[in-house]
């Protein structure tokens, strides 16, 4: 425990359900915090063919709270996750980008709304499950580190989050080692939670997938598929949103080769692709940033850093130069597989984390 996070001081926990948030709280009582657990209704609406979990996953946080005796309350915050979360992934794909609407939830809802709402009622800090970790330093300033279970880190989900937040953020599962381990340790807790399976691709949307959801939310256009390199057109498509850079299902071209999405086009609403996988289309050495943000609120020094473009993927080291206002260009040494427009690229010194900003 940091020197700057006393014994006794007030945490408000989110706790989901799930087993990352469970052995948070856990670990935190332990640690000689006094907590008090927070369920966030962010999303409740059934889609077509799939039933909204959160009834199940609320009542799987009550046996949490139950079992380490702690108080749970539950603070509706539909209105604001449907604003910044929901209706930005919609507009996005809208405008042809990919975007994360999990950086986005971090940083309005988790660390915005959560985390406001929470100093007012009197905590001293917020928590999560977050595989991530905090440092706070000798010099006061507040630092956000890898996890130490790189395979599960998810501060490329954070990197919107600055310095101010994170100074009043306790992430304790950064500091295991891997999903088995946390998983054991809830057992050992008797948690309950202990077996149930990782949350996967969009929370809100679930088994019914991006495809679903974005035809329920946008107009379907038919369009056309044209073949990159000659113009040809190959086949037909539901809406030029529905895809993007690199993708390689859906595009039900019948037989032939398998072809990957160099490009879209929502204007006109046509997709190019390629039967070329290694096509100079779909790689790049220089990639350009748009509202980018820097963690301590500050740019770094121009210089080498190390770069991931996914979630679990390689990092990389590229050459980071930060531009006027909220820009910044990366170059690599070597070409990379190109990155969807909306994606996020976030920028590392070692272990620590600096910022990031919007592939374009």
């Amino acid at each position: 425990m940091s020197r700057a996070t006393p014994r006794g001081a007030r945490v408000f926990c989110g706790l989901s359900g799930g087993v990352d948030s469970a052995l948070a709280c856990a670990l935190l009582l332990e640690q000689g915090f006094d907590v008090t657990a927070v369920y966030m209704r962010n999303w409740s609406r059934d889609l077509p063919g799939f039933r909204c979990p959160w009834a199940d996953d609320l009542a799987d946080a009550e046996r949490v709270a139950v079992t380490l005796g702690i108080d749970l309350e539950v603070w509706d915050c539909e209105e604001e996750y449907r604003a910044t979360v929901v209706d930005y992934l919609v507009d996005s794909y809208a405008h042809g980008y990919t975007p994360n609407p999990d950086v986005m939830c971090n940083q309005t809802i988790k660390f915005g709304t959560f985390l406001e709402r929470a100093l007012a009622e009197g905590a001293d800090y917020v928590a999560t499950g977050h595989y991530g970790r905090v440092e706070r330093g000798e010099d006061g300033r507040t630092r956000l580190l890898r996890a130490l279970d790189e395979h599960k880190d998810q501060t490329y989900f954070l990197w919107r989050v600055g310095e101010e937040a994170l100074s009043r953020a306790l992430l304790p599962v950064g500091e295991i080692r891997d999903k088995a381990e946390v998983r054991r340790m809830c057992a050992e807790r008797g948690l309950g939670v202990e077996a149930k399976p990782d949350s996967d691709g969009i929370c809100f949307i679930g088994p019914v997938g991006i495809r679903t959801f974005l035809l329920d939310a946008l107009e379907r256009r038919a369009g056309d598929v044209v073949e990159w390199e000659t113009g040809r057109v190959l086949g037909r498509h539901d809406g030029a949103f529905l895809f993007t850079v690199g993708q390689r299902r859906g595009l039900d071209l019948g037989g032939g080769p398998a072809r990957y999405v160099v490009s879209t086009d929502v204007e006109k609403n046509v997709v190019y692709v390629t039967a070329n996988h290694d096509s100079p289309a779909l790689f790049a050495s220089e990639v350009s940033l748009s509202d980018v943000r820097w963690i301590a609120g500050e740019p770094p020094a121009p210089g080498r850093y190390l770069v991931r473009t996914r979630h679990t993927g390689e990092l990389r080291e590229a050459w980071v130069e930060p531009g006027d206002g909220a820009s910044a260009v990366l170059r690599f040494d070597e070409p990379v597989r190109r990155v969807a427009p909306g994606q996020s690229a976030v920028v590392y010194d070692g272990l620590r984390c600096l910022g990031g900003g919007i592939v374009q």
